[in-house]
């Protein structure tokens, strides 16, 4: 039976892990944010000073809102008549006692006003005030009464009923996230000891066909007597393990490929250390896409396939495509199918508060001391972009509540970080997001190959996703005007993760469809035609009929190794330690 450490102990092992951690807000990342947010209140502090008047209503409409507001939660004690819509205060309690409805409600009113101040403030220029106004949002919310003991009553009551065990076992809990965390606290979203990658999650049947430093290349075993003769390699993005597409048999995208005749073939990325520091954009293309077409080829013969590509995996097919077509060579990938991908980096959404030079700079100076970006460090600042939903919901529950994650294999995966290294990342912050070089002709290089995305003539199939907050579906639907070929673009219902992997069984999201991708986006979806279910089976019928359905029978399958392979096995912390035990390994 577990025991609770003697709290002296957790006490102890906390403080060790609070001073390592906040070493690490020495960095020039952390200093740059600190200078530039210093820098934006200051210019807010002295837009509002200018306007007195301004100042003056707003105090008085503050203090008569927060008399009526008294009134209403404590003097009348009525119940509220609108229902409570925040998860963060769902709690009965939160409405049925005046004390916790006051501090509820004022707490909202603290942060309209704040947002409004900015947005309403005039002499801002768009760029500060969108830095302001998430950083505002971020403080705010890190400040929410849900947060804190005393003024969560559902935390006090269970606080008191287990005299504080629930508030040790939290603080266990958190001085090992802490120790695991860089720059800022990673949470641990899922229990980490629920699933087993090979065993009960990337269980897809199929061999490492191919390896390099860089990949191994994984084949799956044919369920259908019959395939496809041109084979399908899907090309993930290197800042997430592939195996998003591949959780379990009930929802895996791969699983169903392979059911639906396809002899599919997937790219499983390196987790790099700092030994890859050097390791470009481009060199995902020469040591990894251009590898694995010539493996694919060997092992069925075939030099053209089918590709999809998700996310930045996407915008690295792509390049690939443009890459070849560059060096005047027979394009080898004949259609392509690009899941939230951006091809044009205009609009980053909420991503665009760090896409500044001085921001970048701080980055590229700390890739070049580490070699890489720490994948830790990229989930939490994903997680940030829905801090309430991805971040201070499972800090409450894990170290408020001292409850254990639950097993849930899509927080496994998104927990199961990458590293990226750093004259890639360097390159894809610089170069695409705040110069868009990618999607300007002869802009970007690949080894010495100008780069047109013009050039690119095959098929492309675009699937975004309506409620994606990494890659805006608007950005997205942008590619299609780069692309030199026949473009098609579908929008999904939901977002970044669960738009494409909605299985082809399940009803839960929809889509939208609209051949006229010459319209803008606003248009396309204003006059595109819902469908209910998953686009699975749609894209499917696109593929088909673009006479990519030639069939042959079943290819044998060998190999020495069984997928899942050893890479996607690799997790950070595991890949790190190792690096520094033997610091000349390639």
């Amino acid at each position: 039976m577990d025991k609770t450490p003697p709290f002296q102990d957790v006490i102890d092992n906390y403080f060790q892990a609070t001073q390592s951690w906040l070493g690490a807000f020495q960095k020039p990342t952390q200093s740059t944010i600190f200078k530039s947010q210093v820098e934006d209140w200051t210019q807010l502090a002295q837009s509002v000073a200018s306007n007195p008047t301004s100042i003056l209503e707003q105090q008085m409409n503050w203090w008569n809102q927060q008399i009526n507001l008294f009134n209403d939660c404590i003097l009348s004690a009525n119940n509220p008549q609108d229902k409570e819509t925040d998860p963060r205060f769902r709690d009965e309690s939160w409405s049925s006692n005046p004390l916790y409805s006051y501090i509820k409600e004022s707490y909202k009113m603290v942060c309209k006003t704040v947002l409004e101040t900015i947005s309403s403030t005039q002499d801002l220029d768009p760029e500060t005030k969108e830095r302001l106004e998430f950083f505002a949002r971020q403080f705010l919310n890190a400040m929410s009464p849900s947060n804190f003991v005393t003024t969560n009553p559902e935390i006090m009551k269970l606080t008191l009923e287990s005299n504080g065990e629930n508030l040790v076992k939290g603080l266990e809990q958190l001085q090992k996230d802490m120790s695991k965390s860089v720059d800022m606290l990673n949470i641990r979203m899922t229990d980490s000891d629920g699933f087993i990658v090979g065993e009960n999650i990337a269980a897809t049947e199929g061999k490492v066909v191919y390896k390099n430093h860089m990949f191994e290349l994984l084949q799956y075993q044919a369920t259908t007597s019959e395939v496809y003769k041109r084979p399908m390699m899907i090309v993930p993005p290197f800042v997430n393990k592939y195996y998003i597409m591949d959780l379990n048999q009930r929802k895996s995208f791969v699983k169903w490929l392979v059911d639906q005749g396809h002899t599919v073939f997937m790219v499983s990325w390196v987790n790099p250390d700092a030994s890859y520091r050097d390791t470009g954009f481009g060199t995902y293309i020469t040591e990894g896409i251009i590898p694995a077409l010539d493996a694919i080829e060997k092992e069925t013969g075939e030099r053209e396939v089918n590709g999809l590509g998700y996310c930045i995996g996407g915008t690295l097919l792509t390049t690939a495509m443009a890459y070849l077509a560059g060096k005047k060579r027979k394009q080898r990938i004949k259609s392509a199918t690009l899941l939230t991908t951006i091809l044009d980096f205009k609009q980053p959404g909420e991503l665009g508060i760090f896409i500044n030079d001085p921001m970048i700079s701080a980055i590229e100076a700390q890739n070049n001391m580490q070699g890489y970006i720490d994948g830790r460090q990229m989930a939490v600042s994903f997680s940030l972009l829905r801090e309430n939903s991805l971040y201070w919901n499972y800090y409450v529950t894990n170290y408020l509540k001292g409850e254990k994650p639950m097993a849930f294999d899509l927080l496994h995966w998104n927990s199961d970080n990458t590293n990226v290294p750093a004259k890639c990342h360097n390159q894809m912050l610089r170069q695409f997001y705040l110069e868009n070089k990618l999607s300007q002709s002869g802009e970007f290089e690949v080894d010495g190959v100008t780069i047109d995305l013009g050039k690119v003539k095959s098929p492309t199939f675009f699937l975004s996703a309506i409620e994606d907050h990494i890659a805006l579906w608007k950005g997205t639907y942008k590619g299609t005007e780069l692309l030199g070929g026949q473009n098609t673009f579908v929008l999904a219902e939901s977002g970044h993760i669960a738009g494409p992997m909605n299985h082809a069984d399940s009803t839960k999201y929809g889509f939208w469809t609209n051949k006229d991708v010459k319209a803008d986006a606003d248009t396309w979806l204003s006059k595109a035609d819902k469908h209910t279910g998953s686009w699975w089976n749609h894209w499917q019928e696109w593929l088909d009929a673009r006479n990519f359905s030639e069939k042959q029978e079943a290819r044998i399958l060998e190999g020495e190794m069984d997928a899942p392979g050893v890479y996607v096995k690799q997790r950070i912390e595991d890949v790190l330690r190792n690096s520094e035990e033997q610091p000349d390994a390639a």
